[in-house]
């Protein structure tokens, strides 16, 4: 069945429920059918440890500097990526991923399909 413009919706970032699955973190998050977006504040020193989901993520830096590593752990050799504001990183489907906030940080997270719990969900 085809959406209709009842179906849109339009809603305000503040307005919408903060939650903070991690300390140093907190986020909203908006759910579409087939798209997640989550606004993501990072105080300095957030860490998430290597983990991978079936969702391909796009995180786009709006403020801050963030670290990501890339691949197996056990990798001696993996690779790092540090992110500043108006730079972006896509990661595919199932690669496994850590991230550190080097300084505070604010970033937009898009996952795809969307779920009610990612990497950060998952390190409580």
């Amino acid at each position: 069945m085809a959406a209709t413009a009842t179906d849109a919706q339009v809603l305000r970032m503040a307005d919408l429920a903060t939650d903070s699955p991690m300390p140093l973190l907190k986020r909203r998050r908006i759910m579409g059918e087939r798209m997640m977006v989550s606004d993501i504040h990072l105080e300095r020193g957030f860490r998430v440890q290597t983990h991978s989901h079936e969702n391909e993520q796009i995180s786009i830096v709006l403020a801050g500097r963030i670290r990501f590593t890339l691949g197996d752990p056990d990798d001696t050799d993996r690779p790092e990526h540090v992110l500043t504001g108006g730079m972006a990183i896509v990661l595919p489907s199932n690669l496994p991923h850590a991230a550190e906030a080097l300084e505070d940080t604010h970033i937009l997270d898009l996952f795809s399909p969307p779920s009610a719990g990612t990497g950060i969900d998952q390190k409580k």
